[in-house]
């Protein structure tokens, strides 16, 4: 029992790193209806800022303080994150009201490729790393209850708290604020929005500096624990079924869905892996995602749509 709880609680962790990734594809969607296929660059190009500052600002300010050389580059790096939402905004967007999705998926697709070369640009291709003081030893816990205990990663336990706060806050922001409820209603209707004076560019903005720190905060979580190089962009396939799977449009369904995928995925592959040969954690979340489109395509909390003619 105590092994399986140990393999349950691992997968939780992992979720909660999927979830922070999936949490960037939600903001947009729900506030644009556009499925940004651009977060995955963002959070590499957040977690290279984040990484690179760190490393520059001691020759900068004279200052070898990790804590205080950490808290300037997260707010450097997040003032980076602000420039880049009001860019795509101001660039891309704003040239784009009311135009089909395909063509805003497209122009995504763009931004994602044009920022995985200006972040190689800027910051270099090398791999580096981020140390903002997360514990990294692991714990024994619960040593009286099961034999042996149970083995728990500190820097996963620290992830998953980031990730429910951050969560509770979105989700306040969405629901009990004006500018949440205008960010709803854009969702909704983009010209319907405008028509009653909600002004779409500057909502576009809000959420794509919302979804720049939560990319911020993704990719210098996932830095400080696999590193900052290039392939980190691919983490946002990783968090696709997931947002398939929780739905397009809700932030805790961003969460459920991360748990239940790192759960599915840890527990089949140290279980069932050893009879079929392995890779079942590679493929998992896919197949569970077909089979979420094929019986519920909005996912487990999404906004289930109805075409009346």
């Amino acid at each position: 029992m105590g092994f399986f709880l140990e393999t349950v609680f691992g997968g939780l962790m992992a979720g909660m790193l999927y979830s922070l990734v999936a949490l960037g594809f939600v903001l947009i969607f729900k506030a644009s209806g556009v499925f940004n296929f651009a977060q995955g660059a963002m959070v590499l190009f957040a977690a290279l800022a984040m990484a690179r500052f760190a490393e520059w600002l001691p020759g900068w300010i004279g200052v070898e303080n990790i804590f205080v050389v950490t808290a300037i580059a997260v707010i450097l790096a997040g003032a980076v994150m602000f420039v880049v939402a009001w860019l795509v905004e101001r660039l891309v967007l704003r040239h784009l009201v009311n135009q089909e999705g395909a063509t805003l998926l497209m122009a995504t697709l763009g931004i994602a490729y044009f920022m995985d070369g200006l972040g190689q640009t800027i910051f270099g291709s090398d791999i580096y790393k981020i140390d903002v003081g997360m514990p990294k030893d692991p714990v024994m816990a619960f040593e009286s209850v099961f034999q042996g205990g149970i083995l728990l990663n500190k820097e996963d336990m620290v992830a998953a708290v980031v990730a429910a706060l951050l969560v509770l806050l979105l989700s306040l922001f969405f629901q009990k604020t004006g500018t949440g409820r205008a960010l709803r209603a854009v969702a909704d209707d983009h010209q319907a929005a405008q028509s009653i004076g909600i002004p779409l560019n500057r909502i576009w903005v809000i959420v794509w500096c919302v979804a720049g720190v939560v990319a911020l905060v993704a990719g210098i979580i996932w830095g400080s624990k696999l590193g900052v190089q290039f392939s980190l962009a691919t983490v946002a396939m990783r968090a696709l079924p997931v947002v398939i799977l929780g739905g397009l449009t809700s932030v805790p369904g961003a969460i459920i869905g991360g748990l239940i995928i790192g759960v599915g995925e840890k527990v089949s592959e140290v279980f069932l892996g050893p009879y079929v040969g392995g890779g079942i954690e590679i493929w998992f979340a896919y197949v569970l995602a077909l089979l979420f489109l094929l019986v519920r395509p909005q996912g487990l909390f999404g906004e289930k749509i109805i075409d009346r003619v």
